[in-house]
């Protein structure tokens, strides 16, 4: 599902003297079944975009294209459930969206709300907690006697229930240690490819943005100011520094060594695991001339 911002504005409490701009003519395509990236520093309007995703908010000027959707500033929209079924948005910390009294009935709650079958729906519930990394036992268990992390699991499988075409992440590893972090985005990672997801990460954290994305959006004050890939993004210290973000720490790292050994090496590495069969070959290549 393509999704298109064009002059995309936004304001809080428009007409009032409480009136705050939040978005100023933010232009932004993600293409059907990308891992976009959306970076940049705490009031930037990250959220506020996120939340035009699924028509939480309404543009104040221009306009948002989901899919064949297309809402416009000025203009009343009759039924934006497709879209809120079609977007999914996992929220910065998703364990707090768990209300119901056992897990089964919390993540069969979206799909009956949009007319799903019981059985059918519990035949889905059955095989997403599978999907997540759970045990089928957890089903009738109380999502509050469950781990932070098995509650950030049952969250996600309720998104997942929706059946989306695309899905939102909202700072999803917020508040886990660095094993969590990872078990997470890569359970994400795996979910956008098997389901052919265009998903949408908006994060404070550059190490995710560099080894997920596809392309990577910087907003800062409220205006989109630099797209491109990972690598064009992140070979640019100098502007990144302009926007208040850093670069990844393995990237900081590359930069360092290569001021201290007089020469570049041959690529950029957005990621340990990059750098680490550069520096391989690299070696090999010096022992081969030798």
């Amino acid at each position: 599902m393509d999704i298109k911002l064009q002059k995309l504005s936004f304001a809080y409490a428009p007409g009032t003297p409480f009136e705050k701009r939040a978005l100023f003519d933010v232009d932004l395509a993600i293409a059907s079944g990308s891992y976009q990236a959306i970076i940049g520093h705490t009031g930037s309007g990250k959220s506020t975009i996120l939340q035009h995703l699924n028509a939480l908010l309404k543009p104040t000027a221009g306009s948002i294209q989901i899919g064949d959707k297309v809402i416009t500033a000025g203009k009343k929209e009759k039924d934006l459930r497709p879209i809120r079924q079609k977007v999914g948005i996992v929220f910065q910390f998703p364990e707090h969206q768990l209300f119901e009294e056992t897990v089964l009935k919390d993540i069969i709650f979206g799909p009956m709300n949009f007319g799903v079958p019981e059985e059918e729906a519990m035949e889905k519930a059955r095989d997403l907690v599978k999907l997540v990394g759970l045990p089928e036992a957890v089903l009738e268990k109380s999502p509050f006697d469950l781990s932070g992390g098995q509650m950030r699991r049952v969250a996600i499988a309720g998104v997942l229930a929706m059946e989306p075409d695309v899905i939102v992440l909202d700072e999803p590893t917020a508040g886990l240690d660095p094993r969590g972090r990872k078990e997470i985005m890569d359970l994400f990672y795996q979910l956008h490819q098997k389901r052919n997801l265009t998903t949408i990460l908006v994060t404070h954290s550059m190490e995710d943005a560099a080894r997920y994305a596809d392309q990577i959006a910087i907003m800062h004050e409220g205006r989109c100011v630099l797209t491109g890939t990972p690598r064009e993004i992140f070979s640019d210290i100098e502007t990144l520094s302009n926007y208040r973000l850093e670069v990844p720490q393995i990237i900081h790292f590359q930069k360092q060594l290569e001021q201290k050994a007089g020469f570049s090496f041959p690529k950029l590495c957005l990621t340990e695991e990059e750098f680490a069969s550069m520096i391989s070959e690299w070696l090999q290549e010096r022992r081969n001339q030798l």
